[in-house]
């Protein structure tokens, strides 16, 4: 084996001339040792053994000792990565007003066709000879939900602060006849539907979108006020907010409280209060919240269950979950086909509301599972473009920012309780699929929430077909950058 050093070039062993161009760099100090000195600098005198070595490190591959050259690595793959990450929040932030419209139109479209299709499949094996009276109701609720998505896009948006205050009474007088009169009805533990005549619903879903949009009028009025205590806290979470909740949790439905919780701090979070109050208030909800499952005996039950601890019990309350595991553990890839499915032989009690999700990964697969959460995806991205499509920080661009990040906060948040709950990640919540489970008040009020997202979608539309005055261009702030950045520029 040759031992020898390896050959360096002639440029490295050799100083440079005085004629190249790297001289003034390269040249050993002592050759211009007396015009520095004349300059009135220091000596910068360096052993010419140094500079060997680091030809040596150079040549060998070797990063220098002080390590600039790892620092220097370092930061380019970090600006490296924080340019993926901005192209990536691009797809989020971007699109034009009529990509925006469509997006969201579409999605919505495609989820109440596909829930539609569910709820049929699901009940098409009903005993008694009314095996198309399920779906023909929901069909129904959902003609009167597109109507009012319709009615919504087209009315003036300053009339949506308006309906939120109407909205709101009506929602809180609901409430009041669930509990305290003979027509409210239980069913499944809780009483949360109102009963009158022939026609029933759940009030909870006429308090969530108004809640939205009463607490965005609300917090959009009071500008950058909302920061302070008494702001936020009033009238918003005392009594708004608190009184629906209050009325809510004395008909004793768990899982529609938790979503009102999320979809409060959602707002009060866009709107720009600070982080201490929300991990006080968290730290409140998970404990009232724990208290109410340790206080209520089935609700327990459905915990240990969850656990693993009571399957045997005489009740059977793991019966649902391991029901629910098995549609969709043998729908496989492609499923099993649409209307195919075994489970739903009565199986699964409350296969067309709470469990519906099982039904679609056993009849179409982890393929058809995917793409119900790709369409909510596609939703909540185009909702968030047109949040960040307005542009003005006026009282109107306030109100169209916290009424879609509140909207955005109650269909994720409702729609992760129930994949979670149906694949054993949580205990069982009677809280619906949005726009998929059986539920016309629920179907109704998701597809209202729509058309106030179209309305505010319609009016970016209009806003850039209309031709404006040449003015000082701004450049759009991104929300990934930080806001003291932004106002020094």
């Amino acid at each position: 084996m040759d031992k020898r050093a390896p050959r360096l070039p002639t440029s490295l062993l050799s100083p440079p001339s005085a004629d190249s161009p790297e001289a003034a760099h390269e040249l050993p100090a002592e050759q211009s040792n007396g015009e520095i000195r004349a300059a009135g600098g220091a000596s910068t005198e360096q052993p010419t053994g140094e500079i060997t070595r680091q030809h040596l490190s150079l040549v060998e591959g070797r990063e220098p000792s002080d390590g600039s050259a790892g620092r220097a690595w370092k930061a380019q793959r970090a600006a490296a990565r924080a340019e993926r990450v901005k192209t990536f929040w691009r797809i989020f932030e971007g699109g034009n007003p009529y990509t925006n419209y469509w997006l969201v139109l579409g999605a919505t479209i495609a989820l109440a066709a596909f829930g539609l299709t569910m709820v049929l499949s699901s009940t098409s094996v009903e005993s008694g000879g009314q095996a198309f009276t399920t779906a023909t109701r929901q069909a129904v609720w959902a003609g009167v939900g597109l109507v009012g998505m319709l009615v919504l896009t087209l009315v003036p948006t300053r009339w949506l602060g308006w309906i939120g205050w109407a909205s709101m009474i009506v929602a809180g007088v609901l409430l009041a006849l669930v509990v305290f009169s003979p027509w409210g009805h239980t069913a499944g533990g809780s009483t949360n539907w109102l009963r009158i005549g022939p026609v029933q619903g759940q009030p909870s879903e006429v308090a969530k979108l108004a809640l939205v949009l009463w607490g965005a009028s609300v917090l959009a009025r009071k500008g950058r006020l909302v920061t302070q205590f008494t702001h936020w806290m009033m009238p918003f979470v005392a009594p708004g907010a608190l009184s629906v909740l209050v009325l809510i949790l004395a008909g004793g439905d768990l899982g529609t409280s938790i979503v009102i919780i999320v979809m409060v701090g959602a707002m009060l979070f866009a709107a720009g209060v600070g982080i201490r109050w929300f991990m006080l208030a968290g730290t409140l909800a998970v404990g009232a919240v724990a208290l109410l499952m340790w206080l209520t005996p089935y609700r327990m039950m459905r915990v240990y269950a969850w656990l693993g601890m009571n399957c045997d019990h005489p009740t059977q309350p793991c019966y649902q979950t391991d029901q629910g595991l098995y549609a969709l553990a043998s729908g496989g890839f492609w499923g099993v086909g649409l209307g195919q499915s075994r489970q739903k032989w009565d199986y699964i009690p409350a296969v067309h509301n709470d469990f519906i999700f099982t039904i679609i990964g056993e009849e179409l697969g982890l393929l058809g599972a995917v793409t119900v959460l790709g369409l909510f995806a596609v939703l909540v991205v185009g909702i968030f473009r047109v949040a960040n499509g307005v542009t003005a920080d006026d009282h109107h661009g306030r109100f169209v920012k916290l009424v879609c990040m509140g909207i955005i906060a109650w269909l994720v948040c409702q729609a992760f309780i129930n994949i979670a709950m149906v694949t054993g990640l949580i205990p069982v919540v009677g809280v619906p699929l949005p726009f998929i489970s059986h539920g016309g008040s629920a179907l109704a009020c998701s597809l209202l929430a729509v058309g106030v997202i179209l309305n505010f979608a319609r009016r970016q539309r209009l806003e850039a077909r209309t031709p404006k005055r040449r003015r000082k261009k701004t450049p759009r702030r991104s929300t990934l950058a930080p806001l003291h950045k932004t106002a020094r520029a």
